[in-house]
């Protein structure tokens, strides 16, 4: 995938973006370490899933599996997990491709994406430009995204910058969001501070939805990847995730009039314009994934255990509350 190294600053952003991946990157490099220091593996990782409905994820139960890809059956999550032999920071799977985005120790550490089939295979491998927050892969597997930091930024700060790519799994890449024209209110946005994550595509090869941010706003904005534009349809909205059916999207909203956010999960519905807001206490830093077109999955960092975090389901209708779905997990993706 090209790769385009152009930093953008916000100045004005005080908020930590993109899914707790902070507390998770220093575990994850700490597990990275200790993998570098072990002998060498015989071969390279084939990440091959089980067949029938999933949730795949990064296992965060400490030890030996820690910071790998695991899957359990979507009936039964509960059920004994099956774990492979790949490290990933964030993983995204379908049917017929499985994405990762790692972290790789060594004397200068780097980053990088790999994105593997249905048997395992490498079909492609990236460079990243620094830490990754975010990936996602179109529902037929044609179209796959990723998020990361750029090198020297950082999450905790005022002024960072994160790179956001689109590739065709099989043919055009169409490089970074920055080089996208940006509309705000018919109005074209070209500051500086211009900055891009959270994809999450539609049902076509062309419509996906993410999160612009400039000048202290931060928008949902509607992409269209042949025309290369974004256009802003509501302001106070990151992460988005769209529903299986393409009629309701998700994303985090920020609760706070201060400085310091907090953030919790609200649902726009298209057809109604209605958003509904979610009733967690919780902070949550995540990018929400649908279990189906009523119910949310969204990961939450388990404050007593620093490094683990566990996976919590909500109904979008409002009216109750979240419950685990699976403990010792992050980065859920639902392979139907």
């Amino acid at each position: 995938m090209t790769s385009r190294s152009r930093r953008w600053l916000l100045p004005v952003v005080t908020v930590v973006l993109l899914g707790g991946a902070a507390a998770f990157a220093a575990v994850s490099w700490s597990g990275y370490q200790a993998r570098q220091s072990a002998p060498a593996a015989v071969s390279t990782p084939r990440p091959t899933l089980p067949s029938g409905p999933l949730l795949v994820f990064r296992n965060t139960q400490l030890g030996d599996d820690y910071g790998l890809v695991a899957s359990v059956p979507l009936s039964d999550p509960r059920a004994k997990r099956t774990v492979t032999d790949l490290p990933c920071d964030r993983v995204y799977a379908t049917h017929q491709n499985l994405m990762c985005l790692h972290t790789d120790a060594g004397v200068v550490t780097s980053f990088g994406a790999t994105l593997y089939d249905a048997s395992g295979d490498r079909l492609k491998d990236w460079a990243l430009p620094g830490v990754p927050s975010r990936t996602r892969i179109s529902a037929d597997s044609s179209l796959v995204a990723d998020t990361s930091f750029v090198t020297g930024s950082s999450y905790g700060v005022k002024a960072f910058s994160t790179r956001t790519d689109i590739a065709q799994v099989n043919g055009i890449d169409y490089g970074s969001l920055d080089q996208f024209t940006l509309l705000v209110n018919g109005e074209k946005v070209t500051a500086d501070d211009r900055n891009f994550w959270g994809v999450t595509f539609s049902d076509d090869d062309n419509t996906f939805f993410a999160t612009a941010a400039s000048g202290g706003h931060h928008w949902l904005v509607r992409g269209n990847l042949r025309g290369r534009s974004l256009v802003a349809i509501k302001d106070g909205a990151e992460c988005p995730s769209l529903s299986p059916d393409g009629t309701k999207i998700a994303y985090k909203k920020n609760l706070s009039t201060t400085g310091t956010p907090h953030w919790t999960l609200a649902v726009l519905d298209f057809a109604t314009g209605v958003e509904t807001q979610l009733p967690i206490s919780d902070n949550v830093d995540d990018q929400a994934e649908w279990l189906d077109d009523a119910t949310l999955l969204y990961g939450l960092a388990d404050p007593a255990k620093p490094g683990d975090s566990n996976v919590y389901s909500i109904p979008i209708d409002g009216q109750h509350g979240p419950t685990l779905f699976l403990a010792h997990a992050w980065s859920p993706s639902v392979v139907r």
